[in-house]
């Protein structure tokens, strides 16, 4: 897995701390008081929790980010170190806050609200060249929450490809429901393009899937989308492949479940994998994922990940 490189993968992106109210006795209604069940304070962001993930099951991660002064800057720091990625690329800035989302959970279906904070002022310029040489693939995601990393967002893929990285992107969703990202300038850079369905038709401008992967059909981008309890698709090579999810006997909650897939699949390519492996395992370590409450709790290492697969084969044979 080294081909000479310190890090497998380097990660720029955003950090925040996840405050999950779960179990909530009926959907969120303003104007109301209601009643949550569960209570979990643990590592949130896309990228901190792909990330943490990553590392779990045993690739070499650098994260570039930025967080605030503060507690929750501490306890991020903190997770990242106990998750096993390395922070020497996180800057702390004392005039700035670490964002948070808070998350409400009800009936396996949840929603967040977030408080962006130092994110929204990480920029590309704020990556360091070392860094690109010293990893073997670029990753970073939730793009719409950090419009100092979008303003120059194809800047960055671009460097990553002149120093021979392999590149991935997630989106994640568009708060203000704009999703204007130039995919045009953007996907020659992409590898590998990892957005859920509906995040996929509206970048796209499309009304189905199948409208939206036809439309950006002249790239040789493979595209991998993740479609909750339909499984997963990917697009490559002119080729579609599907995948089922599992069933997982109890879910906790689905928190950092695509960024769970996306730590699998990504993962399981760096090794070498065929791409129809790397879309099974990430269909897995999403399954895997949702076993806990938070994003980051449910993954473990790599072998709890298929003895959990091994499992669930024999509770269901």
């Amino acid at each position: 897995m080294t081909e000479g490189k310190e890090f497998d993968i380097m990660v720029v992106g955003e950090l925040n701390v996840d405050l999950i109210l779960g179990r909530l006795n009926k959907p969120p209604v303003f104007g109301e008081e209601q009643r949550a069940d569960s209570m979990t304070l643990t590592l949130g962001s896309s990228t901190a929790i792909f990330s943490s993930n990553a590392a779990a099951l045993g690739s070499r991660v650098a994260f570039c980010g930025k967080v605030g002064a503060d507690s929750f800057g501490e306890q991020v720091m903190s997770s990242l170190k106990e998750n096993g990625v390395n922070r020497d690329y996180v800057m702390v800035d004392p005039h700035l806050q670490t964002g948070a989302t808070i998350i409400f959970e009800y009936e396996g279906e949840h929603m967040g609200v977030t408080y962006q904070g130092a994110m929204e002022h990480l920029s590309v310029s704020d990556v360091p060249e070392e860094l690109f040489r010293k990893c073997r693939h670029l990753h970073t995601s939730a793009i719409f929450f950090q419009p100092g990393l979008k303003r120059d967002i194809v800047s960055l893929f671009q460097k990553a490809k002149e120093f021979g990285l392999t590149t991935s992107m997630d989106t994640q969703w568009d708060p203000d429901e704009k999703w204007d990202l130039d995919l045009n300038q953007l996907l020659p850079y992409l590898d590998f393009f990892v957005p859920n369905e509906q995040e996929l038709i509206h970048l796209a401008s499309a009304s189905s899937l199948d409208e939206a992967l036809e439309s950006l059909s002249g790239f040789n981008t493979t595209f991998v989308v993740k479609r909750g309890a339909k499984g997963a698709l990917m697009r490559t090579g002119g080729k579609t492949h599907t995948e089922p999810a599992w069933n997982v006997p109890e879910i906790a909650d689905t928190v950092g479940a695509g960024d769970s897939f996306n730590a699998g699949f990504l993962h399981e390519f760096l090794r070498g994998k065929p791409l129809t492996e790397c879309l099974r395992f990430g269909n897995l370590t999403a399954a895997v994922s949702t076993t806990k409450a938070g994003g980051t709790t449910g993954i473990d290492s790599y072998r709890q990940v298929t003895e959990t697969a091994k499992q669930w084969r024999n509770e269901t044979e």
